[in-house]
């Protein structure tokens, strides 16, 4: 960083050296735990107080249901701000107000006012805040003493009982489901990656959820009992009945204890679409019913179909057609070969595929593998980027398995390299599908969409 960029104030001048001194966090790694976040809220007078919360946890979904809600409200009239992660192309993606990323000078802003305090936390035995709990607070500070939106649709980053945004009391929790994911981390049975996702559920705060486990459902019940929270339980409480499933279009009815809302269309792909449609409808009657939100019927229906979510089942080019999708565990890639299945139709399909070291890639294979012509395993740009070669050799073994000697492997590490050989083999009347970690997802949506690589970040 230049010298003249830190005269002054005393602090950044541009925004690009303030994200730049946020990505430089990332080597701290992921610390659970709430005490640096604590201290964090201490010192800047407790800004979390101000807001009302929407807390979304989940395994997969969260994302999704963010955007459907963000869409309603701000449609709805209200000034809404969205906390999401991953970014898909710049950091200020995570932070916005009605669908707007927070502006270059308030991220500044807020950077400096932040920054001292960070460095003060990191000179006590709690040590140096991390990459993401720097990015809670920067959200934090901005809603609170920036943006001032009515309320805040507030996604956990991982698990959620120890997870740096778990440090606002919302006004309502939605938790989507519980699957295979960060099991190295949150725990090594669904039960117990239940239990961290419910940690996010506090004293009095109703929660909606599309858990379906049994195992999972028991967490959950027993959680909100014992918090006397009233738990609203996808299947038993509310539930959705499909109606129409055309790519870019799909409807159902939804019937919840309050009232049904008949045939909600949607513009977001795959099945798993309709029941995270569903899991913010009830949390949007929740807030209806206990906090007077108001939500005329045709601005519903008109916000759900105009609500998009950038890297999931996303065709972001047509010639040749080309689909990215961020799914990266096992649940997420039985969604994505059910919509492979039931919504696109193709003559071949020619799949790329990049993956973070820590997923349980054979799960996530087991799905896709029947469904494709071409195979190519690549890297993301990402320090705890997964081998493409030992991609390709537990594939290959699969494959094997499946009796399947029809697909053709093809190991790329460069991602760009494989972009182009996957467009190489794509007939006008075949399908590409880029899949895998979401930094994958992140850098391939900007190469494509925008010919500019994407900046760096979680």
């Amino acid at each position: 960083m230049s010298e003249e960029n830190t005269q002054g104030t005393g602090g950044f001048q541009n925004a690009a050296d303030a994200v730049e001194w946020i990505v430089h966090l990332v080597p701290f790694g992921i610390k659970p735990g709430l005490k640096r976040m604590e201290k964090l809220m201490e010192l800047l007078g407790h800004p979390e107080r101000r807001l009302k919360f929407i807390h979304v946890a989940g395994t997969n979904g969260k994302g999704s249901v963010c955007a459907f809600l963000s869409e309603v409200i701000k449609q709805a009239g209200y000034d809404v701000g969205t906390f999401t992660s991953p970014y898909i192309e710049k950091y200020t993606d995570r932070i916005r107000l009605n669908g707007e990323n927070i502006a270059d000078e308030d991220l500044v802003r807020v950077v400096n006012k932040v920054k001292r305090l960070v460095e003060q936390v990191a000179a006590t035995e709690l040590g140096q805040p991390t990459m993401f709990e720097v990015s809670t607070a920067l959200a934090i500070e901005y809603f609170a003493h920036v943006a001032y939106p009515d309320f805040v649709v507030w996604e956990t980053g991982l698990g959620g009982r120890l997870d740096s945004t778990n440090i606002v009391t919302p006004i309502v929790t939605a938790i989507t489901n519980v699957g295979h994911d960060h099991m190295e981390i949150l725990g090594d049975t669904l039960e117990k990656v239940a239990a961290e996702k419910a940690g996010i559920i506090k004293a009095g705060v109703p929660v909606v959820s599309a858990v379906d486990q049994p195992e999972a459902i028991a967490v959950l019940e027993r959680v909100s009992r014992a918090k006397q929270s009233t738990l609203y339980l996808s299947g038993r409480h509310f539930r959705y009945e499909a109606i129409a499933d055309r790519e870019n279009d799909q409807s159902f009815h939804f019937f919840g204890p309050f009232r049904g809302i008949p045939k909600v269309g949607i513009s977001m792909n795959g099945r798993h679409q309709l029941q995270n449609a569903s899991v913010a409808l009830m949390t949007l009657e929740v807030l209806r019913q206990y906090y007077a939100l108001i939500v005329e019927d045709d601005v519903l229906y008109s916000a759900m179909k105009a609500t998009q979510w950038a890297g999931r089942l996303e065709m972001i080019s047509q010639s040749p057609r080309m689909l990215v999708d961020g799914a990266h565990n096992p649940e997420g890639g039985a969604a994505l070969a059910q919509a492979l299945r039931d919504t696109y139709a193709y003559k071949n399909l020619h799949f790329v595929m990049g993956m973070l070291s820590t997923k349980n890639h054979s799960g996530y294979l087991q799905h896709i593998l029947p469904l494709v012509d071409t195979l190519i395993l690549t890297e993301p740009d990402w320090h705890k980027k997964e081998d493409a070669a030992k991609l390709a050799e537990l594939a290959r073994t699969l494959l094997k398995e499946m009796g399947r000697t029809d697909v053709e492997v093809i190991v790329e590490p460069d991602w760009k390299a494989a972009l182009e050989l996957v467009k190489g083999k794509t007939a006008q009347d075949d399908l590409a599908v880029v899949s895998g970690t979401l930094y994958l997802i992140g850098d391939v949506r900007s190469w494509i969409v925008h010919q500019t690589d994407s900046e760096k970040g979680w």
